[in-house]
């Protein structure tokens, strides 16, 4: 249709040119007829100008962008996989040193149960509690022990859960300290210091348990479980990640797989787990760990022992009655930190506690440790 019109606007200004030719006659000056040639010439260039395509240029033209399109697609895609390969030559060399430090780990782990655990008679410390108490010196390499096979024996972890699933939140930038409050749902708690909003200094301080549910939400399950792998936190399961396994509290809101539930550790192990966290070979930020103790410092401990003392309470029931009791953390004394863990259980008349085991524990460490 363009070209249509292209070649019926030229031959109308053909038309006219003659016309104009034709009535100059032979005597005409040159001034006319060069008038005439400039009006052929101008109406020329106007026909000249537009350019016509045909459909097999416009294939070429097309197809040429194509490949152009194509090769800068191909080149991004280079560009892509280049970063790809190495972001994955950066994740491939982290697993590779987080592997060797693992082999490193399980070879000092092996020390470790190689180790002679010195057994104490602190009976005198537990009152009639029936319970235990592990001291683990790093520096000697030494365990001083009451009552061994408890101290090797697995329970719920409790709320002494919340060092772990602090360290891993504040580690990932999960919880920042400064801006941490979380919302209260408006539901009515047994505690009254958890009906409210709350930051997570004060969740911790008031061991508030529907905050730490909604942070290890966040956390998810397969970064709960990698880092409980790292840590070889016990028996390492959080099959039962909302706690249905606990018959004591059926609010999804207050039980998780920590308390009373498929998560278990032996109080040995509990003192290894901080050993892991704060020792010289930690791997984790030193700024993750000094909000840590932060939270952790035992005030009264500092003040009855002369060193700082940081620590973490725990209590689980059953049936109504107080099955776990622990407080398990390290002193930080001149000559190097000293990891301890009390634990206490179901003692017949005399119901367990978290603040008995908190008292027990800073009277052991201020006297024997």
């Amino acid at each position: 249709m363009r070209k249509a019109v292209y070649v019926m606007k030229a031959v109308s200004i053909w038309m006219i040119c003659a016309f104009i030719v034709s009535g100059c006659s032979d005597g005409a000056k040159g001034k006319e007829r060069e008038e005439c040639k400039k009006a052929e010439t101008e109406e020329g260039a106007v026909v000249a100008e537009p350019k016509e395509i045909s459909v097999a240029e416009e294939d070429k033209e097309e197809a040429l962008w194509q490949g152009k399109e194509e090769k800068e697609v191909s080149a991004q895609g280079k560009e892509e996989e280049e970063v790809s390969a190495q972001g994955k030559e950066e994740k491939e060399a982290l697993w590779q040193g987080k592997e060797e430090e693992t082999v490193l780990d399980e070879e000092k782990n092996k020390g470790r149960e190689e180790l002679e655990m010195i057994e104490a008679d602190w009976s005198e410390y537990f009152d009639g509690f029936q319970g235990t108490a592990v001291l683990y010196d790093a520096s000697k390499m030494q365990y001083t022990v009451f009552q061994p096979e408890l101290a090797l024996a697995r329970r719920s972890p409790c709320s002494t859960f919340k060092i772990v699933s602090s360290l891993i939140a504040l580690e990932h930038g999960i919880i920042d300290p400064d801006y941490s409050v979380r919302k209260w749902s408006g539901e009515t708690f047994w505690n009254e210091q958890w009906n409210r909003d709350i930051d997570f200094r004060e969740a911790f301080a008031t061991s508030c348990v529907w905050y730490f549910r909604e942070t290890i939400d966040e956390i998810g399950a397969e970064r709960m479980q990698e880092e409980l792998d790292w840590l070889k936190y016990g028996n390492c399961d959080i099959s039962d990640w909302e706690g249905r396994l606990n018959g004591n509290n059926k609010n999804r809101a207050l039980t998780g797989f920590w308390i009373e539930s498929s998560l278990l550790v032996s109080p040995k192990e509990q003192t290894e787990i901080m050993e892991r966290i704060f020792g010289k070979e930690s791997i984790y930020k030193e700024e993750t760990r000094e909000e840590l103790k932060r939270v952790m410092l035992a005030v009264e401990g500092e003040e009855a022992t002369g060193f700082p003392v940081y620590g973490k309470t725990g209590m689980g029931k059953a049936e109504g009655v107080t099955v776990d009791a622990w407080f398990t953390g390290f002193a930080e004394k001149p000559d190097g930190n000293i990891y301890f863990c009390v634990h206490l259980g179901k003692t017949g008349p005399k119901e367990a506690s978290s603040a008995a085991a908190k008292e027990i524990a800073l009277r052991i460490v201020k006297e024997e440790a």
